[in-house]
């Protein structure tokens, strides 16, 4: 008895299609092994931005305050020069209340007493006026005496000439009135009057010799006057001088504490406008690390931080030191963010969904902490825009996209261990044509 079971389980009776099957197989990986694959590299990294302005920014308590009011909360959007808190003072030196207007009272001081000096220089000058103009006459007036006094010996020497001129005479005549009276021609009358003549003569020239030299005389000592009223007047203006240059040194350095007061006064002004802190610029607040009202906050203390609202997204990504010289500026990353599905078609990037295109800018040449090496991808403008919802730190896998070339070497070089092609063969091609049209 023939059972249904038995032939439903063997199958000795009926035509094989396995040699056909095996041989479509055979050509069809045959047919695979030359398709194009494109070789990548693997590499993971997050989203950043290239410019610093644009990345979440510390918000710092920029001097030491007690927090006295809160004007935002985590999550709240903010626009520039918006108030996140409201500080109070609580050093000594800066809680009273009228600090400003009585440091501005100090400068204005300060200036009374540099105008006051101002002054005083000025009626040193005036005095200094006045003592040059009084040496000048006095000067002038011993001039006039010294000119008299050299008129009046001129005068009197013209004078002594003409006594002794008569003096001579006289002697003369005396001579031949007493060779007369030995011989008695003449009587002892006549003698004797013309010897009180040669007398008078004598006479008179001693007084005109006195007069001579008493003149002479009171030049000498106009002279020595006259070096006394230099001296004198030399100290008074040395005196004054002292005074005046006292009195410019009291004003500089009443200009200097004038600066020093003004630069505190300015000091002052900025900090009492520090005790509201500002945003730096539009963005949303997060990650606020105090609490309530009252805590103290020490100086650039974070406070919590500002995402801005307007930001130039960019992808940070890290290579491994063997896979970096397949990287060049300009070469083409597919970029994958977290929370967008993708399916990845590895040797066909151009067949894979939710993949978003980028260009590497920059490859920085020192390595990081983790011992890899860090390159900045941007979007490219010429394919698909990357998405509005991708944040500041969130996690990307790219895909860098390298040569074509076909399957079977891609598995003959995975086989061996080898690198990608350390090169690219678009770029030796271009070059190559270059080199031939020079």
């Amino acid at each position: 008895m023939k059972l249904k079971s038995f032939d439903n389980i063997y199958h000795i009776d009926k035509k094989s299609h396995v040699n056909r099957w095996f041989y479509f197989f055979m050509i069809l990986c045959v047919v695979v092994l030359f398709l194009p694959w494109t070789q990548n590299i693997r590499l993971s990294g997050n989203v950043s931005t290239l410019y610093q302005g644009q990345r979440p920014q510390q918000v710092n308590s920029p001097i030491p305050g007690q927090i006295i009011k809160w004007h935002v909360k985590n999550g709240d959007h903010v626009k520039k020069g918006d108030t996140i808190l409201q500080l109070s003072e609580v050093k000594a030196e800066y809680m009273d209340p009228m600090l400003l207007s009585r440091t501005q009272d100090q400068v204005n001081a300060k200036k009374g007493v540099r105008d006051y000096y101002k002054a005083k220089v000025g009626t040193t000058d005036a005095q200094l006026q006045a003592i040059n103009a009084s040496k000048l006459l006095k000067l002038e007036q011993l001039k006039i005496k010294i000119s008299q006094l050299n008129n009046k010996i001129t005068a009197e020497e013209a004078e002594l000439k003409a006594v002794n001129n008569e003096l001579n005479l006289s002697q003369d005549q005396y001579g031949r009135q007493k060779k007369m009276y030995d011989d008695g021609l003449v009587s002892l009358t006549q003698f004797q009057q013309r010897s009180v003549s040669y007398q008078n003569a004598l006479a008179k020239k001693a007084t005109a010799e006195n007069k001579l030299i008493q003149s002479r005389q009171e030049i000498l000592n106009l002279n020595i006057e006259q070096n006394a009223i230099m001296q004198d007047y030399t100290e008074k203006v040395s005196k004054t001088e002292g005074e005046r240059y006292q009195n410019m040194g009291q004003i500089e350095g009443s200009l200097g504490d004038i600066a020093k007061l003004e630069n505190q006064a300015a000091n002052y002004r900025v900090r009492q406008g520090m005790y509201a802190v500002l945003a730096a610029q539009d963005g949303q607040i997060v990650q606020l690390t105090k609490s309530g009202i009252g805590e103290i906050l020490k100086e650039t203390e974070s406070i919590g931080t500002i995402v801005p609202k307007i930001v130039d997204y960019a992808v940070e990504i890290y290579v491994k030191p063997v896979d970096l010289p397949l990287l060049r500026n300009g070469q083409r990353v597919m970029c994958i963010f977290d929370g967008f599905p993708a399916i990845i078609f590895s040797g066909w990037p151009n067949s894979s969904y939710g993949t978003f295109a980028g260009t590497i800018v920059a490859i920085e040449s020192n390595i990081t902490a983790n011992g890899l090496f860090k390159a900045l991808v941007i979007e490219d403008k010429t394919q698909k825009p990357w998405p509005d919802q991708i944040r500041m730190g969130a996690g990307v896998r790219g895909i860098s996209i390298l040569n074509d070339v076909p399957v079977w070497y891609e598995i003959w070089r995975n086989i061996n261990g080898f690198p990608p092609d350390y090169y690219n063969s678009k770029l030796d091609k271009s070059n190559t044509a270059d080199e031939k049209t020079k």
